[in-house]
């Protein structure tokens, strides 16, 4: 947090106190008629004094600013001090002038009598309002302090959120690294070098789409289908006719943003128990559609078994990994849902439609 000082502001002490003193200038203004009449000269430098108040009060701010980090005991000993002396000066100035002005300007003011009463009356009330000064000074001190601890609170939690979709983000999968790295490998040795080379550049392709997508920036819908496709295509070449692949969008969908890889943990759940598992053909049908103002975005293999739905029904890494990235940017406002159905097993996300401007669509390598 920024040094208390920065929240002790000259431009909000100034602002207080001269507001204060021209409050107590009006109170007195018609004391100060009074006691010189008709004689407008004399009220005018009469109410001219208020300035020097002004500087004895931003005096005893600087000596408020000087001791914000100290402990309260010491503060509350200085400032009481500063009070003390700003008035006793102010009332010594108050004596000086008034004997000043009587020999110059105006000899009436030669009849006011500065007896001990007085004085003390003087000195009370000039106490009194240096106190409420200081009191507004606080007061200003304490709301400045609040509002920057606020904010930065506020960048504490931007950047633990940040950190977290990042991480979440950083978890490929080492299953499909390990599976590419290994299937490409046996292309190699088997001479089907050709093959070798296009997963090798899709792989390539698609881990550097991944690792420069920002956790927390919003994509097209359409891109997002585009990088799951690629990552689909990757396994295509590695299982061959067994995988099948659905791509469906409706039109209102496909300018949508939503989060980078958010389907991408489901979509390699669909293949890590489903096709992986299966030595039949397996369709993964991946849809987006928009329904009262909420995307959903729907991942679906026709493969179910007892071992996938105890495996994926919302205990699995990559969904809980996408249920806390869901939390961290919508709170309850989205959700997802994983359960058999029909003999497959189907993972859906429903998250709120946020308005924005339209975003210009990156190119990607496929």
């Amino acid at each position: 947090m920024p040094g208390a000082r920065s929240d002790a502001r000259w431009s909000d002490a100034i602002r207080l106190t001269v507001a204060l003193w021209l409050f107590m200038l009006l109170i007195f203004l018609p004391a100060i008629v009074a006691r010189n009449g008709a004689d407008w000269r004399g009220v005018g430098i009469d109410s001219a004094t208020i300035f020097v108040s002004i500087g004895f009060a931003l005096t005893i701010f600087g000596v408020f600013r000087a001791s914000v980090d100290q402990s309260a005991t010491l503060r509350s000993a200085l400032l009481a001090a500063a009070i003390l002396a700003a008035s006793m000066v102010q009332i010594a100035f108050d004596l000086f002038f008034t004997e000043w002005v009587a020999h110059n300007f105006q000899a009436s003011w030669s009849m006011v009598q500065f007896d001990y009463a007085r004085v003390s009356t003087s000195m009370l009330n000039y106490v009194c309002v240096f106190t409420v000064n200081v009191a507004l000074f606080q007061l200003s001190f304490s709301r400045r302090r609040s509002l920057t601890a606020e904010r930065q609170l506020a960048a504490a939690e931007s950047a633990a959120q940040q950190a977290q979709l990042e991480a979440l983000r950083l978890q490929l999968n080492p299953h499909f690294l390990f599976n590419t790295l290994n299937a490409i490998s046996s292309m190699i040795i088997t001479k089907r070098n050709e093959d070798a080379e296009v997963m090798t550049d899709k792989l390539s392709s698609f881990l550097r789409a991944s690792l420069a997508c920002d956790p927390s920036e919003l994509v097209l819908v359409d891109e997002e289908l585009g990088l799951t496709g690629d990552y689909l295509d990757i396994e295509g070449v590695r299982f061959g006719d067994r995988l099948r692949v659905a791509i469906s969008s409706s039109p209102e969908a496909r300018d949508v943003r939503v989060p980078g890889m958010l389907i991408q943990p489901l979509v390699e759940n669909a293949i890590k128990y489903g096709v992986a598992t299966s030595r039949e053909p397996v369709t993964i049908a991946i849809e987006a559609s928009v329904v009262d103002n909420t995307l959903c975005l729907t991942v679906t293999n026709d493969v179910g078994t007892d071992t996938l739905s105890a495996k994926t029904a919302g205990a699995g890494v990559g969904l809980k990994n996408v249920r806390r990235r869901l939390a961290a940017l919508y709170g309850d406002k989205a959700s997802l849902d994983a359960r058999p159905v029909d003999g497959g097993f189907r993972a859906r996300i429903c998250v709120p439609i946020r308005r924005e401007e339209p975003a210009t669509r990156r190119s990607r390598r496929r």
